[in-house]
C-alpha cells in the first residue's frame, strides 16, 4: 500500500502486544501502529483455569470488554491457532451474553484457523481443502468431523470423576484436565467462529495468510501446521480406521470409545435387579475392580495424551516481519509441527532473526525445540543490544508433573528464557488484565 501523495509505502512504526492473564490459556492482542491508523489482530482467547482469585466466566467477560476498548471497537483480524479449550473458549457466544458475543461485535475482517478446521475437510484427506463456503451443509460436515473426538474427550471427563481412591488421584487430575481441554463442551465457541462474517482462511505451511491487505508493510509467513503429506508425524492415524480423522489410537481406544457411545445414549446404568445388589463385595472382587479401574485410567490417559498432542500439532504458526523486526507466534505447536519448518533452509534463516518470541504451549516440555531456541541470534545476556523479547502465557501447577519433569512451565526453559531474553510473563499482570510489550519497528 502506498499513499497517493508521496508514493511511499505505508509501514507500521510500532507493535504493541497485550498479553492477557487468562490463567491457563492464551489471549494476545497485537496492535500495529501506523502514522495515520492502527490495525488490531487478536490471537486466541481461551482458558481452562482462571488466574488465582478470579471466577472464570466473569474474568473472560472483563477481558473481552477490555479487548473491545483497546482495539477501538474494531478487530481487523482474528487468529485461532487450534481447537483446544484454552485457546478458544472465550469465543463462546452463550445466546449473546458470552465474551464471544463481544468479540463478534468487533466484526473481524479476517478469521485465520488451521487447515484442519476447514468445514470441507473430509476424513482421510491429506491436502488442504479450498476455502469453504458458509453453507449449512458445510457446517454440518464440520461438526460431524469433530464428533468422535469431542465425545470421547467428554466421556473421559465424566469417567475420571468415577475413578475412586487416593492411588488414582494423580491420573484422575490429568484425565480431568486433558479431557476438559479437548472436549467441546465449548462447541458454542466453534459455532460462533463459523458464524462470524469475516473472510475465513484455513492455513497450512507456506500458504497466503490473507493478512497482506490488512497489515500494509508487514510480511506474514505461515510456518505451520504442515499438511499430512508435508509432515506425516503431525497426526498419524490408524490405517485400518481411516474415518478417525483426528487421531491415531491403539486398538484399546475402540473399547473405551464404545463406553463413550453408551454414555451418550442416555443409559442410566441402573441394575436390573436392584434388591439383589450386594453392597459389600468379596475381597477378590474388590481387588479385580481396583485393577480394572487402574487399567481403565491408564488406557484413557494414554489415549487422551495422544489426542492432546495431535491437536497441538495442528496449531497455526505465524511469523510477522515488520520493518527490521520479526515476531514469532507458534500457538501450541509441538516438535512434530516444527519439524517441517525447521527442515527448510530459507525458514531457518528467517527464524534466526526473531526479535520477539511468544513462548509455545505455555512453556511446556516439547514446544520450544532446542533446534529452534538455538537459532535465535538475538538471545544473550542482559548487556546484549537488541536482546530477544520473550512472552510467556501460563499458570503453574495446572499441567504436568515436576516428578516426571513435565511441569508446565518447564523450569529449565523458564531459566533459559530469564537468562537469555527479556521475559514477560502474564503472571506479572498483578491487578491489571494484561502485560504490555512494545517493539519499535
Amino acid at each position: 500500500m502506498a499513499t497517493r501523495r508521496s508514493g511511499k509505502k505505508v509501514q507500521p512504526v510500532e507493535m504493541i502486544l497485550r498479553s492477557y492473564d487468562v490463567g491457563f490459556g492464551d489471549c494476545l492482542l497485537l496492535t500495529f501502529r501506523y502514522a495515520e491508523f492502527n490495525r488490531h489482530v487478536l490471537i486466541d482467547f481461551g482458558s481452562t483455569r482462571p488466574p488465582k482469585g478470579k471466577k472464570l466466566d466473569a474474568h473472560m467477560l472483563a477481558v473481552a470488554k477490555d479487548i473491545a476498548e483497546r482495539c477501538e471497537g474494531k478487530l481487523h483480524a482474528l487468529v485461532v491457532t487450534h481447537r483446544h479449550k484454552d485457546h478458544l473458549s472465550g469465543f463462546a457466544y452463550k445466546d449473546g451474553k458470552g465474551p464471544g458475543a463481544i468479540i463478534r461485535a468487533l466484526d473481524p475482517d479476517l478469521i485465520i484457523q488451521p487447515w484442519t478446521e476447514n468445514p470441507k475437510a473430509q476424513p482421510g484427506m491429506k491436502k488442504r481443502a479450498k476455502t469453504a463456503s458458509s453453507s449449512a451443509k458445510a457446517k454440518q460436515q464440520h461438526i460431524a468431523a469433530l464428533t468422535d473426538m469431542n465425545h470421547f474427550a467428554g466421556y473421559v471427563v465424566a469417567a475420571s470423576k468415577r475413578l475412586r481412591g487416593s492411588h488414582l488421584k494423580s491420573v484422575r487430575d490429568q484425565l480431568e484436565f486433558l479431557g476438559d481441554d479437548n472436549d467441546l463442551a465449548n462447541r458454542d465457541a466453534v459455532t460462533n467462529l463459523m458464524r462470524m462474517k469475516g473472510r475465513k482462511r484455513y492455513v497450512s505451511f507456506g500458504v497466503d495468510s490473507g493478512l497482506k491487505s490488512i497489515l500494509p508493510g508487514v510480511v506474514t509467513h505461515v510456518l505451520g501446521p504442515p499438511t499430512l503429506d508435508q509432515e506425516p508425524g503431525i497426526a498419524t492415524q490408524r490405517s485400518k480406521d481411516s474415518e478417525q480423522f483426528w487421531l491415531q489410537l491403539e486398538e484399546r481406544a475402540n473399547f473405551w470409545a464404545k463406553h463413550g457411545q453408551i454414555a451418550r445414549s442416555g443409559s442410566t446404568g441402573r441394575p436390573l435387579f436392584p434388591r439383589h445388589v450386594e453392597k459389600r463385595h468379596p475381597w477378590d472382587m474388590r481387588w479385580y475392580r481396583y485393577q480394572a479401574q487402574r487399567e481403565q485410567a491408564e488406557n484413557m490417559l494414554s489415549i487422551v495424551r495422544t489426542l492432546d498432542g495431535v491437536m497441538n500439532n495442528t496449531s497455526v504458526i505465524l511469523l510477522f516481519e515488520a520493518g527490521s523486526k520479526s515476531l514469532l507466534f507458534p500457538g501450541d505447536a509441538q516438535y512434530e509441527n516444527w519439524m517441517y519448518a525447521l527442515s527448510q533452509a530459507a525458514i531457518v534463516k528467517r527464524l534466526a532473526k526473531v526479535d520477539l518470541y511468544k513462548v509455545g504451549h505455555h512453556g511446556s516440555l516439547n514446544a520450544t525445540p532446542k533446534d529452534l531456541w538455538n537459532l535465535f541470534s538475538a538471545k544473550g545476556g542482559k548487556a546484549k543490544t537488541g536482546r530477544l523479547k520473550s512472552v510467556l502465557s501460563t499458570l503453574a501447577g495446572v499441567h504436568g508433573s515436576e516428578a516426571a519433569h513435565t511441569e508446565v512451565p518447564r523450569d529449565p526453559l523458564v531459566a533459559a528464557l530469564t537468562k537469555q531474553s527479556n521475559l514477560t510473563d502474564t503472571r506479572m499482570a498483578g491487578d491489571e488484565l494484561s502485560v504490555v510489550t512494545r517493539l519499535n519497528l
